[in-house]
């Protein structure tokens, strides 16, 4: 099994911003849903669990990572 990935500091997250993120019902299945960043919800440089964002779905969630486009 692979460790786990730390999550992204809040200095990499911004508005507009494509990530992936795990919504508190699925932290057990670790089930992740991918959208657009809308606001960041933590003020803290950085989180055990990931930085809190709303994307523009309205979905809250903890980052788990940043999405890079496609060249």
């Amino acid at each position: 099994m692979m460790a786990p990935m730390t999550p992204p500091s809040r200095s990499l997250i911004r508005p507009g911003v494509t990530v992936d993120v795990i919504q508190k019902q699925h932290q057990s299945s670790g089930q992740l849903t991918r959208g657009v960043v809308s606001a960041l919800l933590t003020s803290s440089a950085s989180h055990p669990h990931g930085i809190k964002v709303r994307l523009t779905s309205g979905v809250v969630g903890r980052v788990q990572a940043v999405v890079t486009p496609e060249r």
